[in-house]
């Protein structure tokens, strides 16, 4: 009867000692997709022939890229829209614009500037966005995730020791305080020409937590 009791008083002790600590942890990931945003805008006072430039420049593309082995393309955006420039206040009417660009995906990264470079030596004027992502982000995450929750709990466990308790190994609360990962490792924005090579480089990918220990 007296072990029961002392064994329900250690149980309540224990509930009302509460440990706090944090943990972190990030793993280097290696991107293995690279994305491209590119294509082609053409101006002119008559619409239709702008529109039938554009198709066939952008046709000469579509085919210059498949003869390098370039297949996952997809269109991103197609814009029909006046062209206006400013004098002096004055809105002037310059025409019209028609802007095609095209999404492309490979993992062939070290292809990454011959493809910019295919592309704008058939015609392609406009260089949006060179992305580069890594495919099993998830996986990457879970890791870094699983390192944060080890952290936490060596910490606790050498508080603990530290302090001469009796520590629950189980924790009563985690709180996962990571941001969701992004898929983007780098981006480069802007219009034009892009020098060759370009360097896909690695990304961080980081968890952090926050963990409730009781102890005694």
């Amino acid at each position: 009867m007296y072990e029961n009791n002392e064994r329900q008083r250690n149980i309540n002790s224990m509930a009302n000692n509460i440990m706090t600590v944090s943990g972190r942890a990030s793993v280097t990931a290696i991107p293995d997709i690279a994305v491209i945003r590119l294509g082609v805008m053409t101006t002119g006072d008559n619409l239709t022939r702008v529109q039938e430039d554009n198709a066939r420049i952008s046709q000469m593309i579509l085919e210059g890229l498949r003869q390098i082995g370039v297949s996952d393309i997809k269109t991103h955006q197609y814009n029909i829209d006046r062209l206006y420039e400013f004098e002096n206040g004055t809105r002037i009417d310059r025409g019209y614009f028609v802007r095609n660009i095209f999404e492309i995906r490979t993992d062939m990264l070290n292809m990454t500037g011959a493809i910019i470079d295919t592309a704008v030596s058939l015609g392609a004027n406009l260089v949006e966005l060179i992305s580069f992502e890594v495919s099993a982000i998830d996986q990457y995450y879970l890791e870094a995730l699983n390192m944060a929750l080890s952290n936490a709990t060596d910490k606790a466990i050498s508080m603990s020791n530290e302090l001469g308790a009796m520590l629950n190994p189980l924790p009563i609360r985690i709180v996962e305080n990571s941001n969701q990962p992004t898929p983007i490792a780098r981006s480069f924005l802007g219009e034009g020409q892009f020098a060759t090579p370009i360097e896909d480089g690695t990304t961080e990918i980081e968890s952090s937590v926050i963990m409730d220990f009781t102890y005694l």
